[in-house]
């Protein structure tokens, strides 16, 4: 592997970071300036421009064949694992993470009923270009719920949002046309730095002799959800710590309607789904969105030792990728001792942790 990739491929990741940035900005701009609520541009545009980066990797990689469809299914999974285990574990480390009523009413049931969807889709060994069509639909379907459920948005709400993004000055013609300047110039970024990065991406598992599939959950996953990464920890070091916890709730959402929805849609056979990924990486992806709802409602609070129990997780995770990747001798002893010892004694926390909080709130309902 020569130099040149290696530079396309950093280069490719720093332009899908700036493109996201330029296209959040740009298009919310726009949006606020023409009226449309804050809210919905806040799980829309907002969502979109943080899931950008998955958006372009995923459909250039679906584009590019077989072995990029791997890629596009990896960075997906990987993605929406890396969101929870190392995005909140981290936030939650730095400060113990509010949870709102309405994530844990609708939101994390929402992405839990739709990693089961992905998953009894994936059974047959294809995402369809069908599937992916049922799965794009979810996601119109989520912005029309938005834009009704905007219509209750407190006045709170709405100053933060044009607070953020300056809308509360009335839009020049200037000021139109550098909106439309960043949200053209994003896009463009995205797709020049998602070309590179899959191309660096398939480059290096050829060379380090590893799978596309393994490739595309750990490098490109991380590396696409850099955006998500940076918004959570932005916001727990401001004490923002109900936007932590969202931002990735509704990126995962995004991800799996949005991304993967329009890969399949693309892709010219739909996107094939790999044994390993089938029997081992997406049951990890749904066992970790339904571990997120116990932890979530256990006082409404992710605390420290929970956001260290994520990273651990996360950790473990990527090892046992590495160890699987290289036929290492000390993967039988891995997989059993987290399979014999630790997974049981987290479910049986969890289940107690739920109990105690279920007990709790009847206490408190009693007169």
């Amino acid at each position: 592997m020569d130099i040149v990739t290696i530079v396309l491929f950093v280069l490719g990741l720093a332009l899908l970071i700036v493109g996201a940035e330029g296209l959040v900005r740009g298009a919310s701009r726009m949006a606020l300036g023409l009226g449309i609520s804050p809210l919905v541009v806040g799980l829309t545009v907002v969502a979109f421009g943080t899931s950008a980066p998955e958006l372009a990797v995923s459909i250039q990689s679906a584009l590019s064949g077989p072995n990029g469809a791997d890629v596009a299914l990896g960075n997906v999974v990987g993605s929406n694992i890396a969101n929870v285990l190392l995005i909140l574990g981290i936030s939650a480390a730095i400060t113990p993470l509010v949870v709102q009523q309405q994530l844990i009413r609708l939101d994390v049931p929402l992405m839990i009923g739709i990693s089961v969807v992905v998953f009894v889709m994936a059974l047959d060994g294809t995402i369809s270009r069908i599937d992916g069509l049922i799965l794009f639909a979810g996601i119109i379907a989520y912005t029309v719920f938005a834009i009704r459920q905007s219509r209750q948005e407190s006045a709170e709400v709405q100053e933060e949002y044009h607070a953020e993004f300056d809308a509360n000055r009335p839009q020049s013609i200037g000021d139109w046309l550098k909106n439309v300047a960043f949200l053209i110039g994003g896009l463009a970024l995205l797709v020049v730095g998602s070309r590179w990065m899959v191309d660096g991406a398939v480059s290096f598992a050829r060379v380090f002799g590893v799978s596309e599939l393994v490739i595309g959950l750990t490098i490109v996953a991380v590396g696409t959800s850099l955006p998500e990464i940076a918004t959570s920890i932005v916001a727990a070091l401001r004490g923002e710590r109900d936007i932590a916890v969202g931002n990735v709730v509704g990126s995962n959402i995004f991800n799996l309607l949005s991304v993967l929805g329009l890969s399949s849609v693309v892709a010219p056979a739909g996107i094939s789904v790999a044994p390993a990924a089938l029997n081992f990486d997406m049951p990890v992806m749904l066992a970790v969105a339904v571990a997120c709802l116990p932890i979530f409602f256990t006082g409404r609070l992710i605390a420290r030792w929970e956001g260290w129990l994520f990273l651990g997780y996360y950790i473990a995770y990527t090892l046992y990728l590495i160890l699987a990747a290289s036929q290492h001798d000390i993967l039988p002893a891995f997989s059993a001792v987290m399979g014999l010892f630790v997974l049981p004694l987290t479910a049986v926390t969890l289940v107690f942790l739920a109990w105690r909080a279920l007990r709790a709130e009847r206490r408190v309902a009693l007169p």
